[in-house]
C-alpha cells in the first residue's frame, strides 16, 4: 500500500498547487477521469485475489474520496478568488453621472420626504433619525401605552426573537421612539421631524407591512394648541398647493398626547373628479395633540415647566393623495413603467430655496 500512500501525497500536493480553474480541473482529469491513475488502479482490482481486492478497494475507495473532497474544497477557493479578481476588475464609479439614454427618476416617497423636509424646514425644525428595532420601552411603555393596548399584540407587531435576558425587541411600529431618545438626549427647547420607515402587521390597498411616517415633536415652556393648528395648516396647504385649503381637528385619543386631534382636510369628487380643496368631503391625514405630561416626565423633562405638541402621519398617504396614486402596494413592486409614469425627474428636488414645485 505505500505506492497508494505515495499517489495520495502526489495528488493532493497537484491540488494544492492548481492556480486556477482550469489547472484544477487538469488534475482532476488526471486523477479521476476515465483514464485517471486512480481509475486505472480501481480497474486493476479485478486481477486480485478476494483478500487482496478486498484491502486495495477500500484504500483506493478512501483516496478517491479524499482526493475529490480536495479538489472541491480548492475549486471553491479558486471560485472565490477568481470573483473577487472580477470584482477589482469590473468596478463601477457610482459617482458618475446616469447615461443620457437611461435617465433616472426619484421615487415618488423619496420625493415627498423631501418636500416635507423643506416645509418643515422652513419652520426650523430639523431632522432627527433612530433604529428601525427597538425596545419595549421606547416603543411602548415611555409613549404612555399601557400593556393591554392592542399595538403591543403579536396580530398587530413584529417582534424579534427574545434576547437573553428575555426582553423581546421589535421592529418599530411609529416613529415616536426617536422623540423619546431625542428628549432624553435633549434639553428643550426642541424642534425636530423624524422621517423613517415603521412596520406592522397589515396589508391591503391601502397599508402595508413595511410604511414610511413622519412625525414632529415641538418641547417649549409657551406651547400651546394653536401654535399646533397653525403649523400643520401651515403644512397642509404648502403641501397641497392649495393656498385657502379647508382643514378640521377633530377630538379623538392617542395615550401619548393629551388633548389629541385627527385633522382633516377638504377635498371634493364634483364631477367625477376627485380633487384635494373646497368641497363636501372630508379626508384624515394625520393625528397630532400636546404631548402628555406623564411622557415628558418619562424622559427627565419638568412637564410643569415645559409641554409640547407633536403630530404623525403616513408619507405613502399623502403623496397617494397628492400625486393619485390608488394602491400603496405599488410603492414597493419595482416596475420601472410605474417609477417612469409617477416618478420625478433627479433634478426636481424640493429645498429650502426652491421649495415643493
Amino acid at each position: 500500500m505505500d505506492h497508494v500512500d505515495a499517489l495520495r501525497s502526489e495528488l493532493l500536493s497537484a491540488v494544492t498547487e492548481a492556480g486556477d480553474l482550469a489547472g484544477l480541473e487538469g488534475v482532476r482529469v488526471a486523477a479521476l477521469g476515465r483514464k485517471g491513475r486512480v481509475t486505472q488502479l480501481m480497474k486493476g482490482l479485478g486481477t486480485m485475489s478476494p483478500e487482496e481486492r478486498k484491502q486495495a478497494g477500500a484504500a483506493l475507495n478512501a483516496l478517491k474520496s479524499e482526493v475529490a473532497s480536495a479538489i472541491e474544497l480548492r475549486k471553491a477557493e479558486l471560485s472565490q478568488a477568481d470573483i473577487d479578481a472580477r470584482l477589482m476588475a469590473e468596478r463601477v464609479d457610482v459617482s458618475l453621472p446616469a447615461r443620457p439614454e437611461r435617465e433616472g427618476f426619484i421615487h415618488p416617497i423619496s420625493q415627498t420626504i423631501d418636500e416635507v423636509v423643506a416645509i418643515f424646514g422652513e419652520m426650523g425644525f430639523t431632522v432627527a433619525e433612530g433604529p428601525d428595532i427597538e425596545d419595549d420601552w421606547h416603543n411602548f411603555t415611555a409613549l404612555n401605552m399601557p400593556l393591554e393596548h392592542p399595538a403591543r399584540q403579536e396580530h398587530d407587531t413584529f417582534y424579534l426573537p427574545s434576547a437573553a435576558e428575555g426582553e423581546r425587541m421589535v421592529l418599530r411600529t411609529h416613529t415616536s421612539p426617536v422623540q423619546i431618545r431625542t428628549m432624553q438626549a435633549e434639553k428643550p427647547p426642541i424642534r425636530i421631524i423624524v422621517p423613517g420607515r415603521a412596520y406592522r402587521c397589515d396589508s391591503d390597498a391601502t397599508h402595508s407591512p413595511m410604511f414610511h411616517q413622519v412625525e414632529g415633536l415641538l418641547v417649549d415652556r409657551a406651547t400651546h394648541m394653536g401654535h399646533l393648528k397653525g403649523c400643520l395648516i401651515e403644512f397642509c396647504r404648502t403641501y397641497f398647493g392649495v393656498d385657502d385649503l379647508p382643514v378640521r381637528f377633530r377630538p379623538s385619543y392617542f395615550p401619548f398626547t393629551e388633548p389629541s386631534a385627527e385633522v382633516d382636510i377638504g377635498a371634493t369628487r364634483e364631477g367625477g373628479e376627485f380633487r384635494i380643496g373646497h368641497g363636501d368631503e372630508w379626508l384624515e391625514i394625520l393625528g397630532s395633540g400636546m404631548v402628555n405630561p406623564a411622557v415628558l416626565e418619562n424622559c427627565g423633562i419638568d412637564s410643569t415647566v415645559y409641554q409640547g405638541f407633536a403630530f404623525g402621519m403616513g408619507l405613502e398617504r399623502i403623496a397617494m393623495l397628492k400625486y393619485g396614486i390608488p394602491d400603496i402596494r405599488t410603492f414597493f413592486e419595482s416596475d420601472l413603467r410605474w417609477l417612469r409614469h409617477f416618478g420625478f425627474v433627479p433634478l426636481d428636488i424640493p429645498s429650502l430655496v426652491t421649495g415643493t414645485g
